[in-house]
């Protein structure tokens, strides 16, 4: 059964707006557990290293890739140029086809 186009919008708005509480999830359990642990590098002895700033940068990382995917970031591949690759990768198929025939 084909969905109309009303109910897709739904179904997508509905995916981001979870991708968007997901994120915000995400981003308070970073900011709670990195405070914990710079607390804890803190007060037992971050002049000898800060140690704390291996989770923040590798798991801020991770965060970043989070943001990207729920803020719909995507400097690379827009939407436009999928579907111009798409519309590509058709017509060679269609011209190497013809070719076999």
């Amino acid at each position: 059964m084909e969905m109309s186009d009303k109910e897709k919008r739904y179904f997508e708005a509905k995916k981001r707006v979870k991708d968007l509480r997901d994120f915000y999830v995400h981003l308070f359990i970073y900011i709670v557990v990195n405070g914990l642990l710079a607390f804890i590098n803190f007060r037992h002895g971050f002049n000898t290293y800060p140690w704390m700033l291996w989770s923040l940068a590798g798991w801020g990382i991770g965060l970043l890739f989070n943001a990207a995917h729920a803020f719909r970031i995507n400097p690379g591949f827009s939407k436009e140029w999928e579907e111009k690759k798409l519309k590509q990768f058709l017509e060679e198929e269609e011209n190497t086809q013809q070719r076999w025939e």
